[in-house]
């Protein structure tokens, strides 16, 4: 079967393309920023990339065009897809009727943080040899791609980074709607991607809607630290819940002048963590990843042993270089200003001395009407 992805070169759909290659599927697409690393690594695996929309692509004549939600209507290819009535999904429907209909899904949802803490809990399941498919937008150090498939008589466990933003423009429900976890880690909630949502209570309506899918047997793990995540739970919950930062579930203790820190269950010490992360924002990730194992039955003591060895992810607060006199270079994806703010306060701390010097392009637009916002006043 022959597919066609227009927008291929996002991260998400640059993953469904890696995962129907994998599948046997034949794999075409198209994107208008066609540019290393992700050309590079889907031309590695021979999947063909064209340089824009043109609307002679449906030349090509796939089984069918999965549409990235980058894709808008005025797209040249798009309106020839639409006029020839010719077949179409968008990528979260293609991924969960494909591959995760069959497979025991974990998912990591929330504002902050969802990249890193699929990646930990990915290398956690690596580590103790489950051997998962997983599904993560970026590039996790400890391993070799951002995403891969694992048939089911190897490994029934698919863990995947659940993004709330929405799935295409002909289906406006947020991506993670499709997925169907059976595991759901929630790091926090707050109000974000301001183009396509009104404010924080449009946003809980969505993060209720997956709620509302998770079945009776599987658990819901939440940030007791996020008012806005209680307040979504109020709305109703039928599967298992468990909280982490919170003294009666998970929870976690700095070890003093030192980037250690204590790892508790119901007030019993579990055991330290001693690695090369900074901040409160990893700790609690941490935390959500060694949750959603536990749901699994990974051991936390496997499950420490492996966040030992963690080395992060690109692009989140990545170190790339030193230079004389002591001058560190960081390079961070933090886009929202609580995660810029959380990015600071882990540097604060390990920094003692010297100044930390901040260079921000905001370029979302959360951060952008933050930013007027700041500058009206």
């Amino acid at each position: 079967m022959h597919i066609h992805i227009l927008g291929i070169c996002g991260t998400f759909m640059a993953g469904i393309a890696s995962l129907a290659k994998s599948k046997g599927f034949r794999v075409t697409g198209c994107d208008k920023n066609v540019y290393p690393p992700m050309s590079t690594q889907l031309e590695e695996q021979g999947i063909k990339i064209i340089e824009g929309f043109h609307s002679s692509q449906v030349e090509l004549t796939p089984d069918i065009y999965i549409i990235g939600n980058i894709i808008k209507r005025g797209n040249p290819l798009m309106e020839e897809i639409l006029n020839n009535n010719l077949a179409f999904q968008s990528g979260p429907q293609w991924l969960y009727e494909n591959i995760l209909h069959e497979k025991w899904v974990i998912a990591v949802a929330g504002t902050h943080g969802k990249t890193t803490t699929t990646a930990m809990l990915t290398w956690i399941f690596e580590h103790v040899g489950l051997n998962p498919s997983y599904l993560i937008g970026g590039i996790p150090t400890n391993l070799k791609s951002s995403s891969r498939l694992v048939e089911n008589k190897q490994s029934n466990f698919f863990i995947i980074e659940a993004d709330e933003y929405d799935t295409a423009f002909f289906d406006k429900r947020s991506k993670f709607i499709h997925y169907h976890p059976r595991t759901l880690v929630m790091n926090n909630l707050e109000f974000d991607h301001a183009d396509i949502f009104d404010n924080l209570d449009h946003i809980k309506k969505h993060f209720h809607h997956l709620i509302r899918i998770i079945p009776e047997n599987g658990r819901v793990i939440s940030n007791a630290n996020s008012k806005a995540l209680d307040e979504v739970i109020k709305f109703g919950i039928w599967s298992e819940l468990e909280f982490f930062n919170d003294d009666e579930g998970w929870s976690y203790q700095w070890v003093d002048k030192s980037n250690s820190l204590n790892i508790s269950y119901k007030n019993k010490n579990q055991g330290s963590i001693d690695w090369e992360l900074i901040g409160d924002h990893n700790a609690s990730n941490a935390l959500g990843a060694i949750a959603a194992a536990n749901h699994i039955g990974i051991p936390t003591s496997k499950s420490i042993e492996a966040l030992k060895l963690f080395r992060g992810v690109k692009r989140r607060l990545e170190k790339i270089g030193e230079y004389k006199d002591n001058i560190k270079i960081f390079d961070d994806f933090a886009h929202h200003p609580t995660a810029i703010k959380s990015t600071l306060d882990g540097m604060k701390k390990i920094q003692k001395v010297g100044r930390i010097i901040a260079v921000l392009e905001p370029r979302s637009n959360t951060c952008l009407l933050y930013t007027s916002d700041a500058a009206d006043e």
